[in-house]
């Protein structure tokens, strides 16, 4: 049967009762036809139905086909034609009667009539159609009237619509009063709709001014600005390199710690290493001086299985036994480094009696109701029920916090209290050599107070208390004078790294400008002053570093009594010369603050102290009020991709993107695989690159640990190490002793016939290397997922370590050798002696690098760090213009099983059909499923050996790159294997140090890069 005649007979039997059914197939009639439907009473049995017709037909004469039919021609063919139904008829009655029974049983035959007349009954009276009643009606008999008023109706169907008006009203969902734009836009519906969208993502206090301007991303359960919708890509640089760019950094997430200083460095001890740095205990950060950078491990887990790098501040002492810490640390990394922190001091029951509020409104907006009202503005003072109208509660802080969970944990045994303060500190950073310069414009020290503004409020009581104390007040005064200072300056950078000053500044609403300036610093007012020469060399003193931010009691209590920009307004309003300064009085807010230096670029040689600036920590509830006057000052705003450019120029790990070792690392790494995989399948094969012929075998997740276990092989499969006592190590020559030489499969690889290259890929040296077919067999299949498994590689950050290397990257011979010579001072030559202990210590490790390109060049996302060969270092030498190598062209080995299963998918697709929709067998889903991964231009078996797999040796991989507007060239962040380049140094003559090519996933095209460690 056609689809036509199926959808046909479908459309007749929608409606039909079970016991009626239209024959398929043609009829016995003769001529070929078929009966438009079954006699009605045939209830009987096939069985029965046959015996019968034997039966007819052995009573009655016989007739034979030829008597109807001419010679060579059946029924079927004569009825056939475009009539339709030619012959049903021309056998006369006869041939009617030899269908029809002869008797029938009434009983059967009444039951089924029954049963088609209840169907049919049952199909008159449902509607098969969502229409009303009066849709029902001939379009001449229908008023419009008839949808509201039922007795417009015909008398016979008033009642159906009675009942079909009373479903609808249950049905009916209730519709917000607020339809039209002017509703929705009120205030009060505003800010419970702000609300209502804050219950699931966090929003930070400029959010709205950040989803007006910016491309908005949900990340890490906040809801942040990724980058501005206008085109301000070097705008933005101009800003960090020659004024000042605004950052809001309130989503990091800080972590409170309050107990014995003793107890809490002996427990924060045994998560970091003094081998990495500077820990909690450094003298200068633990007077609360300096702010401290570390980063944690798990517990005595040192160097396997980090948590993240964090920063720390110390509140200095201040008399009192118990001291307080925050530690600061992106939201990626909460979770781990709280559970670490919970597990080291035992805390395994909440403190019940601190429960913060995730919603709290301004005290004082409800006290000055009637001042609001009086404006003229109406407002609705009661609700339905006649009590006074709650109003809507503004969500100030997390609102996705549970307000009855308990965010404090108490340890029993150590007394320490851990409290998560996440989003009840807000965190403002400008960079850039003038960001000083727009904070002494826009904050200004508070004035001193000694009157009760409004005693019902609290407003500044705990301000009005602490200037009746003295010491307090001098302290207050010198921390103004130092920073008036800072306009001094010519750059943030100037100041010892992680310098902290603690302030408590007026209202900024209040000295905002008419229109935007643009904030520069007045150097002649300070051009021979003494204090700016004095800070220069000390840093702000240790006293004033205090800051009354870490009371809670007094962030809550500015929190509350902050005037609402409405009654700012209006009172600049009733002024009596518009536009001059508004004068609040004792009546104006105090904020305490915390202003924190941040050193910029400190590591290696180039561009000191570039993006240096301030961390600015407020109290929450504050954030758009010091936001908008900052905006006034000329900064420019930047978001998540401006952040990332900014550790780039630095060049600095950005967490967590290059952290692989970390377990938020991992997280990211496998949803960019997935993000940049979904973006391969949009594009046809013909406009996406093979990475097979590439020779890119992993182009959207790097296989770190792969990475390392092959150079380890290699190392193995060279032979054992040498031990650094041992009295024959000037007998370890380069080639075939301590290191593995892949000389001649280099030679062989870098063949120009590309039909070959597959073959030399497979074959080894003599010097004793894996064969790629035993990696193979040997790796396991879930290894290629690194996120999931657990790691094992780890990322070096000895210090010690990381100089040596540093040292010996650069070139020790030609013109730059006088230029190094400093950098080297201090260092041990690169001999087996020194090296292999690094080796025996380090297996498994990746070193952080940063590559700039020779010449022309743009390094992409996972891009390959490959070793030269002698052939390219030579070809250098002679060609200065000489670009690189090309790699040659793979052999696509996976082109003929894409083609097979898209074959058998087609052959499946056609046998669907023509079983007209039958669900597939369990084999063929489960052949679909191991050819799901399976797809043309990815490598989709076990990954072989890495490190040989194209003609140059793999080193490492590129985890950021792109051309640098600070150095005029492409510059490349990523890692590189330890041991890849101890063996790379060590080949590598003494001018040519350091040197190593580059190779985008997508191009076969080679480039010169030089490697450095900046430490």
């Amino acid at each position: 049967m056609s689809g036509a005649k199926e959808k046909k007979r479908a459309k007749k039997m929608r409606n039909q009762p079970a016991s009626v059914t239209l024959p398929a197939e043609p009829g016995p009639f003769p001529g070929g036809g078929s009966r438009a439907c079954p006699i009605p009473g045939d209830v009987l049995s096939e069985h029965q139905y046959q015996q019968q017709k034997f039966l007819n037909q052995s009573s009655g004469p016989s007739y034979r086909k030829d008597q109807y039919f001419p010679k060579g021609q059946n029924r079927g063919e004569r009825g056939r034609g475009r009539g339709g139904w030619q012959g049903g008829w021309q056998g006369g009655r006869q041939s009617i009667s030899e269908e029809m029974p002869r008797y029938i049983t009434v009983s059967t035959f009444a039951q089924a009539r029954a049963a088609e007349i209840n169907a049919m009954l049952k199909a008159v009276s449902q509607k098969s159609s969502n229409s009303m009643v009066f849709q029902t009606l001939p379009r001449h008999m229908r008023r419009r009237a008839m949808s509201h008023n039922v007795k417009r109706l015909p008398r016979r169907l008033q009642e159906i619509a009675k009942k079909e008006a009373e479903k609808a009203v249950h049905q009916k969902k209730e519709q917000s009063k607020t339809k039209c734009r002017k509703a929705r836009r009120r205030h009060i519906n505003l800010v419970a709709e702000f609300n209502r969208r804050q219950r699931k993502n966090i929003w930070l206090e400029t959010h709205i001014w950040h989803a007006k301007r910016f491309h908005m991303v949900k990340k890490w359960g906040y809801c942040l600005g990724n980058s501005p919708t206008e085109k301000c890509y070097r705008a933005c640089y101009r800003a960090m390199t020659k004024h000042c760019l605004l950052q809001d950094l309130s989503y990091y997430c800080c972590l409170e710690l309050t107990g014995k200083e003793n107890e809490l460095l002996k427990q924060l001890a045994q998560i970091c290493s003094i081998d990495t740095g500077l820990t909690f205990g450094e003298a200068g950060c633990l007077s609360g001086r300096f702010e401290g950078s570390v980063n944690l491990y798990r517990a005595d887990r040192y160097p396997e299985d980090m948590l993240g790098p964090v920063t720390f501040i110390w509140k200095p002492r201040d008399g009192s036994e118990n001291r307080q810490l925050w530690i600061w640390m992106h939201p990626a990394l909460k979770q781990g480094i709280l559970g670490e922190l919970k597990a080291i001091f035992q805390c395994s029951e909440p403190e019940e009696t601190c429960i913060p509020e995730p919603a709290t409104t301004s005290v004082q907006e409800e006290k000055q109701m009637d001042v609001v009202l009086s404006i003229g503005k109406k407002r609705k003072k009661e609700d339905k029920e006649g009590g006074k109208a709650v109003p809507v509660k503004k969500i100030i802080g997390d609102g996705t916090r549970d307000p009855f969970q308990s965010y404090t944990w108490i340890s029993q045994t150590t007394g320490v209290v851990i409290s998560d303060r996440s989003m009840e500190i807000l965190r403002y950073r400008l960079i850039g050599p003038l960001s000083h310069s727009v904070l002494t414009e826009t904050l200004k020290a508070a004035s001193l107070q000694t009157e009760m503004a409004d005693s019902e409020t609290g407003l500044n009581n705990w301000w009005v208390e602490n200037c009746k104390d003295s010491e307090k007040v001098s302290l207050h005064q010198c921390q103004s004078a130092i920073f008036e200072l800072l306009e001094g300056l010519s750059s943030p950078s100037q100041l010892p790294p992680g310098a902290i000053l603690g302030l408590t500044v007026g209202d900024p609403r209040v000295n905002m400008p008419k229109k935007k300036t643009k904030a520069m610093p007045d150097f002649e007012k300070y051009r021979d002053n003494d204090k700016v020469r004095q800070l220069y060399l000390e840093g702000v003193p240790v006293e004033c570093a205090h800051s009354f931010i870490w009371d809670q009691d007094i962030c809550k209590n500015v929190t509350e009594n902050k005037i609402s920009e409405q009654d700012l307004n209006h009172m600049r309003a009733q002024l009596l010369v518009p536009g001059s300064h508004l004068d609040l009085g004792p009546c104006e807010s105090k904020i305490p603050i915390l202003l924190v230096q941040q050193p910029g670029k400190m590591a290696g040689e180039d561009r000191p102290g570039w993006g240096s600036g301030w961390d600015i920590y407020l109290p929450k509830g504050w954030g758009m009020a010091f936001w908008i006057p900052f905006i006034y000052r000329g900064v420019r705003v930047g978001g998540l991709q401006e952040a990332l450019k900014h550790s780039e120029y630095q060049r600095t790990p950005h967490t967590p993107n290059d952290f692989p070792d970390c377990q938020a690392g991992k997280q990211f790494a496998k949803e960019l695989e997935t993000s940049l995989l979904e973006k391969f399948k949009r594009r046809p094969p013909a406009k996406r690159p093979n990475y097979v012929k590439l020779g890119t075998l992993s182009p959207f997740i790097i296989p770190w640990g792969q990475l390392t276990k092959n150079w380890e092989e290699r190392m193995k499969a060279s032979g054992e190490f040498v031990h650094p006592s041992s009295p024959h190590t000037e007998h370890c020559a380069i080639k075939g002793h301590s290191f593995y030489d892949p000389k001649a499969e280099n030679m062989k690889e870098a063949s120009p016939v590309t039909g070959e290259v597959e073959e030399t890929m497979e074959i080894t040296s003599s010097e004793g290397a894996l064969k790629t077919e035993d990696v193979t067999g040997t790796q396991d299949v879930g290894e290629r997922d690194e996120t999931t498994a657990r790691s094992d590689f780890v990322v070096l950050r000895s210090e010690k370590v990381l100089m040596q290397l540093s040292a010996w990257c650069y070139p020790t011979a030609g013109k730059d050798r006088r230029i190094r010579l400093v950098s080297r001072l201090g260092q041990k030559e690169m001999t087996e002696d020194v090296f292999l202990p690094i080796l025996m210590s380090y297996p498994r490790a990746l070193v952080w690098v940063n590559l700039s390109l020779l010449r022309k060049g743009n390094p992409e996302l996972h891009a390959m760090i490959c070793i030269p060969t002698e052939d390219d270092l030579l070809h250098l030498s002679k060609d200065k213009l000489f670009c690189g190598p090309q790699e040659p062209k793979h052999r696509d080995i996976f082109k003929h099983k894409v083609q097979k299963l898209k074959e058998e998918k087609k052959k499946k697709k056609d046998n669907i059909k023509a079983l007209e929709g039958d669900p597939p067998s369990v084999p063929e889903e489960e052949t679909a499923e191991r050819h799901e991964d399976l797809i043309l231009g990815l490598w989709s078996d076990a990954l072989p050996d890495v490190t040989s797999h194209c003609s140059r040796t793999l080193l490492g991989y590129v985890t950021r790159g792109d051309f640098s507007l600070a150095a005029g060239c492409g510059e490349a962040l990523g890692f590189v294997s330890v041991t890849g380049l101890v063996y790379m140094l060590h080949n590598q003559p003494a001018d040519k140090k350091g040197l190593v090519l580059l190779r985008t996933p997508a191009s076969l095209q080679y480039r010169f890069a030089r490697l450095t460690i900046e430490v």
